[in-house]
């Protein structure tokens, strides 16, 4: 490559580039559902990410007695395979490393130590951040992090009264749930279009 000799007469400085954008989007995704790869689709443009990592959780903290929960690996594997083809979509087991109970804000200070070149978004529905003062250290996360909250129906949510640095992210509805998946398939009934057809059978495999 040819130098650009105007480059001689400009003046050094140490500007670093620009930390890559990247939404932790956690969940027990069991399963992961079209509807969480939709939702992140369009958070990726609305909260200008450059890609959302699946943070798969091995213990949510408000389900600790979740007897339907799948074990963590097969959980993680149909994430895997469900974003396999979105490249700016990836599934993580980071906090299969971290102790159990997994808790956000312990996830997110491990991240920013690992990975400093990355400036972590949080991204969070409305009913969670409606009761994002009960969370384990909510003050930590709102002084270290930006927060993305989607909308859900039945949680309004306004605007006005939001910190700086929480952004709400105009998203559609999406009106699926994996709860709705697992009992579908115990009652023997289609999930056609609520999962990723690459993961359709291993689904009712897994959950039936």
């Amino acid at each position: 490559m040819t130098a650009n000799p105007t480059q001689n007469h400009t003046p050094h400085t140490d500007a670093l580039p620009p930390k890559k954008r990247i939404g932790v989007f956690g969940g027990s995704f069991n399963p992961i559902h079209t509807g969480h790869i939709a939702l992140a689709q369009q958070i990726l443009k609305e909260a200008a990410l450059d890609e959302i990592w699946f943070v798969v959780s091995p213990l949510n903290p408000f389900k600790t007695t979740n007897n339907d929960l799948l074990a963590d690996d097969l959980r993680l594997g149909l994430t895997r395979k469900a974003l396999q083809d979105e490249p700016r979509l990836m599934a993580s087991d980071y906090e299969f490393h971290l102790p159990k109970p997994s808790y956000t804000w312990n996830t997110l200070k491990h991240l920013a130590t690992d990975y400093p070149d990355r400036q972590f978004v949080l991204i969070i529905g409305a009913d969670n951040w409606l009761a994002f003062d009960r969370w384990a250290e909510p003050t930590y996360i709102l002084a270290h992090h930006e927060i993305a909250v989607y909308p859900r129906k039945g949680f309004p949510i306004d605007e006005a009264s939001l910190p700086s640095n929480v952004h709400l992210v105009n998203t559609r509805l999406y009106p699926i749930s994996s709860t709705d998946i697992r009992q579908r398939v115990k009652k023997g009934q289609i999930i056609d279009g609520l999962v990723p057809k690459n993961i359709h059978n291993e689904v009712l495999k897994l959950y039936r």
